[in-house]
């Protein structure tokens, strides 16, 4: 598997470079997570920390991440954070449904880099292309990480690779989910399935889009310019 290979030692020289010891990666029971996850542990072997962080989650997202870690055999550490989310909601005036749900990966962000901070290890995120280009992350949350190893994949490609490491069908099989709220959805937050956005996606690098739905074209198009702050470092004003 060369480009499972050429993903493994990319980490494991940002380890290095960075004189860090190992990885800490977030586990979801998604198809994301379990990826990075594999591959970190083929970087960094047993210098790999897998955290599950369940706050008002689906029993499903404990169960997939259990699964994948007696799988590969992971070390794992369970952070519960719903207290800290009910409190911190409870301290906050009332807010969207979004802005309370994106109190969860910020959160997450928290308990990753302190537990990366206490071992000396470097946090692993678990975003692709697909997500990244359409914005779908939370800014300084899911993508408040130290390296994106699957940054340049698209979806469609990370399923691909999941299927060649041996990751378990229900996880490869299961819909994306960010699981910020019960029956929430990545395709059905963005509107788009990942098959469609991949092939857009794909026509844009090439620059030939002949063959892409108009309202598609623009739909993506719009996300990726909405969404140019989220992928740059802030600005800064020179005087």
């Amino acid at each position: 598997m060369p480009l499972a290979n050429r993903i493994s030692a990319w980490m494991a020289a940002q380890v290095r470079q960075a004189g860090a010891q190992g990885l800490v990666v977030g586990l979801s029971g998604g198809v994301d997570s379990a990826v990075v996850a594999v591959l970190g542990q083929r970087a960094v072997g047993d210098d790999l920390l897998g955290v599950l962080m369940p706050c008002h989650s689906l029993p499903e997202d404990g169960e997939l991440a259990g699964l994948l870690a007696r799988t590969f055999g992971l070390p794992t550490l369970t952070v519960d954070l719903t207290p800290a989310y009910d409190s911190l909601l409870a301290s906050l005036p009332p807010g969207s449904a979004l802005a309370q749900a994106n109190l969860k990966p910020r959160l997450r962000m928290t308990t990753l880099y302190y537990l990366a901070n206490e071992r000396n290890y470097l946090v692993a995120g678990t975003g692709n292309r697909s997500e990244l280009m359409m914005g779908y992350f939370t800014k300084y949350g899911d993508s408040g990480v130290d390296m994106l190893p699957l940054g340049g994949l698209l979806k469609t490609q990370v399923w691909e690779l999941a299927r060649a490491l041996g990751v378990p069908e229900a996880i490869v099989n299961r819909a994306p989910s960010a699981g910020l709220w019960p029956g929430q959805t990545d395709e059905g937050e963005m509107g788009i399935t990942y098959a469609v956005l991949d092939r857009t996606l794909l026509a844009l690098e090439r620059g030939d889009t002949g063959e892409i739905d108009p309202a598609t074209l623009v739909k993506v198009q719009d996300k990726i310019a909405r969404s140019a702050h989220k992928r740059a470092l802030p600005p800064i004003f020179q005087p």
